[in-house]
């Protein structure tokens, strides 16, 4: 048999479970190529935005090929999650971790060996223990190992764990089993990491666009942050959402003070007794609480697709944590608003956690990574540019979806002071960072730049007029806009790019934004799925019926269906079985267990309506 006729049947056999088991018609973009990939044997590296579709990547090969796939997950609540959804759907799915009884976990090994699942969830630890190790070797037929969240492997990942590093092994233990990773934040120095880390062997790399366009950018300076809070949740009455903060102190104030204003919320930190934090993760998955307050503790993994907000009520201390936090928003593909109240007091809180970082090499990082955070937030240009620049991808247009797209700020002439800095870095020979090249354009007396000799050059002391913090926000926005780029291997240096010749040369001129002080917006709700109109009443209704199941089978709301298949109800209005298997999410398991029950809804919708 050839490899193309093998390709084609794994196609076919792909589609096929796509659509019986989850309930779609056709797979979103990279998803068929990289499935077929694993199906075939080959490793796979799959960065894409949070819910962009990951893991049907490695969920349908786990379906095709024989054995059962390993899927290390760092979090006893992602693994759960992803079980609940997989068992709704008919999939033959477990977790086997320490949060277990001794009985549980009897009973899921002996599941495993039976030959009872397809997919098994296992934190890295439990994975690389010599017993389990032993029994996968001599037991089990491994259909493929996936590694979701594998920016933990790398340090340069925001969220590195040590225990990740020992899943290096699994390539030579397993050498023909194939490893999938799987991250939706990684930058191209993490990506590297991944990939060498793992020993993937010429991976089948799929890098979709980190874009999330269903989610606005917000950014506002922090002036009385509970009232721009309310202010937002004014706007989003009755929906779910994330309210982030610095320290747990903060996250159990704001959770008091909106109960005491009659919202209904939650706190969640790590300080929290663990039945104290699963009671209050629950509530807000089942759409008991309309609000978690918490820390960066919660939400790795979280698959709640109906959050419809997230705000950072504190500066986060690196992008990759505020694209993953603020992912966690319009996971449905439906509006989404992400909203962070800035200050530069927070700025100099968090550089002072970094300055006391032992580890020099480690400490380098997380000063640049903090940095660019600071960046994104000062940015006088698209918020969405300047996220997808920060990992690789460029945009040339602007969003038209962030609050410097929707209310521009003031704009001026910075042809000259920008030829001033680039024309700094080229006279301190591009060796230097963002502090010392402003130190020489302001003209600083420090021992720095006499040893360096920096106070003989022609451009010291050309930019005294401008403050410390006016050159700094100009130079981060010639960063953003590709007149320079920051070589991070070498403590952040700044370079020219070609781009920057003909500024340089006096071939063009330059407008840039002021820094913004507020920015007040009202929010117009809008009722479309997939560029269809839907009825907000029914799908309030349809809402009702969901939840009332939910209660029913003890599982999320989303479980049963999301909000995206709501709104496609209340727009496709469904009566029947065949029409019911139309809408997105509505597989056979699906409609067999839930879907009677919302026609019932919907033809007694339309009766009333008659």
């Amino acid at each position: 048999m050839t490899r193309n006729h093998t390709t084609v049947q794994c196609r076919v056999k792909a589609l096929e479970v796509l659509r019986q088991v989850f309930g779609y018609q056709h797979f979103r973009p990279h998803q068929e190529e990289v499935i077929i990939s694993l199906v075939e044997g080959r490793d796979a590296f799959i960065l894409m935005p949070t819910g962009g579709g990951k893991s049907i990547c490695f969920q349908i090969p786990a379906l095709i090929r024989p054995g059962v796939a390993i899927v290390v997950s760092p979090l006893i609540a992602l693994m759960q999650d992803q079980v609940d959804g997989l068992l709704a759907l008919g999939v033959r799915a477990a977790c086997f971790h320490s949060g277990q009884t001794q009985e549980e976990g009897r009973n899921v090994l002996a599941q495993l060996l039976q030959g009872r699942l397809d997919l098994l969830y296992v934190a890295p630890e439990r994975l690389m223990g010599n017993d389990f190790l032993e029994l996968l070797h001599k037991k089990v037929t491994p259909a493929l190992f996936a590694v979701d969240e594998a920016h933990c492997i790398s340090q340069w990942g925001h969220d590195f764990r040590p225990e990740y590093i020992r899943l290096g092994q699994l390539r030579r233990l397993f050498p023909q089993v194939p490893i999938a990773a799987l991250t939706a934040t990684a930058e191209k120095q993490t990506r590297s990491d991944i990939i060498t880390s793992l020993q993937l062997n010429d991976p089948h790399q799929v890098i979709s666009s980190f874009d999330r366009p269903n989610i606005r950018y917000d950014v506002v300076d922090k002036a009385k942050p509970y009232k721009q809070l309310c202010e937002l949740l004014l706007r989003r009455s009755g929906q779910s959402g994330i309210i982030y903060c610095l320290s747990r102190k903060r996250v159990e104030e704001i959770a008091a003070k909106l109960n005491r204003d009659g919202y209904r919320a939650v706190a969640y930190h790590a300080g929290l007794d663990h039945e104290v934090r699963r009671t209050a993760q629950d509530s807000f998955l089942r759409d008991d609480v309309q609000i978690i307050t918490a820390t960066v503790a919660f939400g790795m993994g979280i698959d709640k697709p109906n959050v419809r907000f997230v705000v950072h009520y504190d500066l986060p201390k690196n992008i990759e944590g505020y694209y993953q936090e603020t992912g966690r928003a319009g996971r449905d593909g439906l509006s989404a608003e992400a909203l962070l109240l800035y200050s530069s007091a927070d700025a100099a809180i968090l550089r002072g956690f970094v300055e006391k970082i032992s580890d020099s090499e480690q400490k380098r990082i997380e000063l640049h990574k903090l940095n660019a955070m600071t960046a994104f937030a000062e940015a006088g240009i698209c918020r969405r540019r300047v996220l997808l620049g920060y990992f690789g991808e460029a945009r040339e247009e602007n969003c038209g979806n962030c609050d410097i797209c929707l209310n521009p700020p003031e704009r001026y002439d910075a042809t000259e002071p920008a030829r001033k800095a680039l024309s700094c870095v080229f006279r301190v020979g591009q060796n230097f960072g963002i502090g010392h090249v402003v130190d020489v354009l302001r003209g600083a007396d420090s021992e720095k730049v006499k040893v360096l000799q920096h106070d003989r050059l022609s451009t010291y002391g050309i930019g005294r007029e401008m403050s410390r913090e006016q050159w700094s926000h100009l130079l981060r926005q010639l960063i953003q806009l590709g007149y320079l780029e920051q070589d991070v291997t070498r403590y952040s240096v700044l370079k020219l790019t070609e781009q920057a010749r003909p500024l340089l040369r006096g071939e063009e001129t330059l407008q840039l934004g002021k820094p913004r002080i507020r920015v007040e917006r009202s929010k117009k709700k809008e009722n479309r799925i997939r560029g269809q109109e839907y009825d907000p009443v029914l799908f309030e209704e349809l809402r009702k019926v969901r939840k009332q199941i939910a209660d029913r089978d003890a599982v999320p709301p989303y479980v049963v269906f999301g909000d995206a298949s709501l709104a496609e109800m209340a727009a496709l209005l469904p009566t029947n079985d065949r029409a019911m298997m139309a809408v997105g999410g509505v597989g056979q398991v699906k409609l067999k267990r839930y879907g009677h029950a919302f026609i019932e809804a919907i033809n007694g919708y339309i009766c009333r309506s008659c």
